[in-house]
């Protein structure tokens, strides 16, 4: 397939590069990059010379024009409103790396990101991009909105307790911790290195963006708090919940085991899983304890915020939207050490 990675000289763009790189249904590749339009993937990122050799940046207008049946669009927020409706009219699939189309409800964006919604009529058409709860969904699937970060790894911990209703959807309480390369590739007086290393910083306290899509996700009020430690990459999160019932810590895993037992990219583990166990792999690792004193679920979860939480996630469904192996192009094994 000719595909187009529209804001592939971004950290999520550039992992969407590499991971086509190795898909064998990849025929093509066009990429865009306004700020460094003429330049090679070479140049920019020296790592993806081998994959992509000879592939210059075009500005990012030039998607529109490309012969391509694909685009996956890695831009900021607000960025995608006026470039999906147009590659949408072409018959272009879009697969979607940002906020823009995740949220059903235009007022979310009124309220969450500060302004109205563009496109609204495409919010019903976009299918959320979160293959182990949305599977059934995905299968001709011509605009997949991808989770963030944050969402997917809450999600995919906590969501299974709160479908069964084992767990109450009032006071849960996330807490999460994010390499930098979460924040994109922009600068800023909070990753320079002499305030990030050796540092810990929570931010975007009571109102972080992904509060509203990890609520409307699982369907629970939630109190969300992300926090930046001095890494590249790597996300772990740490999920709090009051038990409804008779659950614990076994019966807890066991609800994680049946859950995800056909899901190739969700691993269950005994142990509390680490911010590394994942990095460089689609995987998400996930486990959960019950606290018998206090009648606290604590549900945990670790993923690369770059693939499993942004490039590797998008590519995963796309694999499902056309019916093909859902692993296809995706690394299932961390980096270690």
């Amino acid at each position: 397939m000719r595909i187009a990675v529209v804001g592939a000289t971004g950290y999520a763009g550039l992992e969407v590069l590499r991971l086509l790189g190795t898909h064998p249904d990849v025929e093509s590749v066009v990429a865009t990059g306004e700020s460094n339009a003429g330049k090679t993937v070479a140049e920019h990122a020296p790592a993806l010379a081998a994959l992509h050799p000879g592939l210059v940046f075009q500005p990012t207008a030039s998607a529109l024009d490309a012969e391509v049946d694909v685009a996956f669009v890695a831009l900021p927020h607000g960025k995608s409103q006026d470039l999906v409706p147009a590659l949408r009219d072409r018959g272009v699939t879009v697969v979607d790396l940002g906020a823009d189309f995740r949220l059903k409800d235009p007022r979310d964006y009124d309220e969450w990101y500060g302004e109205a919604h563009r496109a609204p009529s495409y919010l019903a058409q976009a299918v959320y991009g979160l293959v182990e709860r949305h599977r059934s969904e995905l299968p001709g699937a011509r605009l997949i909105a991808v989770p963030g970060c944050y969402p997917t790894a809450t999600s995919l911990a906590l969501g299974p307790f709160v479908d069964r209703g084992l767990v109450s959807p009032t006071q849960v309480v996330v807490n999460a911790l994010s390499g930098v390369s979460g924040a994109g590739r922009a600068t800023s007086d909070r990753l320079h290195f002499a305030r990030l290393a050796s540092n810990a910083e929570a931010y975007g306290l009571l109102h972080h963006r992904h509060t509203v899509e990890i609520q409307r996700e699982i369907g629970a009020e939630v109190l969300f708090t992300p926090h930046l430690v001095p890494v590249a990459r790597g996300m772990l999160v740490t999920a709090y919940a009051r038990v409804h019932g008779d659950l614990d810590s076994a019966g807890a895993l066991d609800v994680l085991r049946q859950t995800y037992a056909e899901d190739p990219c969700v691993v269950v583990v005994d142990e509390a899983p680490t911010l590394k166990d994942p990095v460089g792999s689609n995987l998400c690792f996930v486990s959960a304890r019950v606290d018998a004193r206090t009648g606290w679920l604590v549900a945990m979860s670790s993923i690369d915020n770059l693939i499993k939480g942004a490039a590797g996630q998008a590519v995963q469904a796309w694999n499902v939207s056309r019916g093909v192996e859902e692993t296809l192009g995706l690394p299932l094994s961390g980096v270690t050490p």
